[in-house]
């Protein structure tokens, strides 16, 4: 473990100043970036101008905006983990098979991030690829990793997520999400109706290596039109599984 003198941190503020930024944030000021952070404004004022000055930010004497640069952490990070580069055929070819986009994720404290993705066609208002984030507690591949954890551990997790319903289909009682999530462990697989977004279904199961640990989530998403309960578990569910139990032999 390190020791407290073997921690930078000017580093740490720096991530906690880059972590602020997201869809719903693409722009903040000095005064807005302390405030999320919990760091003074001279701190938060200092982390922001150095990551202006190398590039990673942009500034128009008000607010701050990442600039493309930052992808590179990103990316390097995705490009570093082998499983993106494992699943990614497997994803190409079942996407083809049953005409639907096709994702896989791994659990990031609340949320699920896109570590590989084959897409059909856009099903949803907004555009996921690789490093997309989404709530873990209403998405199909989050409730298969959350049901991965211990129930004391999920419910932690549930806790500490902002159960703002997306939709008037979501469960946002964490009592009720808990059943839920137990009741995808139960039954291996995890069916999302509306929850994320109006008019859309998705479907999701576990990844899981040859040690049987669940290590990421596999999931088809659809248009509510075509997620009829029929073609849910007779058709997409035992492609995905197929997928599954291929990639454990891989893994």
């Amino acid at each position: 473990m390190a020791h407290k003198t073997d921690i930078i941190g000017s580093l740490t503020k720096g991530l906690q100043v880059l972590e602020c930024f997201g869809t719903d944030r693409p722009r903040l000021s000095i005064a807005e970036v302390a405030a999320l952070t919990g760091q003074d404004r001279a701190s938060a004022r200092r982390c922001l101008l150095t990551l202006h000055h190398i590039g990673y930010a942009a500034y128009d004497g008000k607010y701050f905006s990442l600039t493309p640069r930052v992808l590179r952490l990103g990316m390097g990070a995705l490009a570093a983990l082998p499983l993106p580069q494992i699943v990614q055929p497997w994803l190409d070819q079942l996407s083809e098979q049953i005409g639907q986009s096709c994702s896989v994720s791994m659990l990031d404290d609340t949320e699920i991030v896109y570590l590989a993705r084959a897409a059909q066609r856009r099903v949803m208002s907004i555009g996921l690829m690789p490093g997309s984030r989404l709530p873990a507690h209403c998405t199909s591949m989050g409730r298969v990793l959350l049901a991965a954890l211990p129930a004391q551990q999920a419910r932690a997790v549930i806790d500490a997520s902002d159960l703002t319903p997306r939709t008037v289909h979501a469960l946002h009682d964490p009592a009720e999400i808990m059943a839920e999530i137990a009741r995808v462990r139960a039954q291996g697989f995890a069916v999302i109706d509306q929850e994320v977004e109006l008019g859309l279904q998705s479907l999701a199961v576990p990844i899981i290596d040859a040690k049987g640990r669940v290590v990421a989530a596999l999931n088809t998403g659809m248009a509510s039109l075509h997620a009829t309960p029929t073609a849910l578990h007779d058709t997409y569910l035992p492609a995905l599984l197929k997928v599954q139990e291929g990639l454990r032999r891989v893994l």
